[in-house]
């Protein structure tokens, strides 16, 4: 069964000591308004239940959400167990406050979608309806 025979389910997390999450719930609801499986971890998680949850959880995308400033490291921690619990197939994408100057950096890492605040819902849950397969 492909993507778009079955619901698209997304694992929605809030990484490291990020307390701000009121935008990470607006775009779940967005999601799930769009149709999505949306599975949201709630605060404070570490790189290590992000990649558990997704492996268990079998998703579609794995999505972020940070507005404290620590989206890079907690990105290169998270890559590797993601990698070794053989995510690399999904869809990884960010969205938050996150830098122009930092971009580059989070696609190398392999967040092939980063969202900016400021970005519109519609555009979040076209891009990851186009992209998953």
């Amino acid at each position: 069964m492909t993507a778009s025979q079955r619901r698209i389910k997304i694992l929605l997390g809030k990484p490291g000591l990020d307390g701000h999450d009121q935008g990470a719930k607006v775009v779940a609801r967005a999601m799930m308004d769009a149709g999505f499986e949306v599975i949201y971890t709630g605060l404070r998680q570490t790189p290590e239940q992000i990649a558990r949850i997704a492996l268990e959880e079998d998703v579609d995308v794995i999505s972020l959400s940070s507005m404290a400033g620590s989206h890079l490291p907690f990105c290169r921690k998270l890559k590797p167990l993601l990698e070794a619990s053989g995510l690399n197939d999904k869809l990884w994408v960010i969205g938050g406050n996150l830098p122009a100057q930092d971009h580059d950096a989070l696609r190398e890492l392999g967040f092939k979608g980063i969202f900016p605040s400021g970005s519109k819902l519609d555009a979040i849950c076209d891009y990851i309806r186009k992209e998953v397969k």
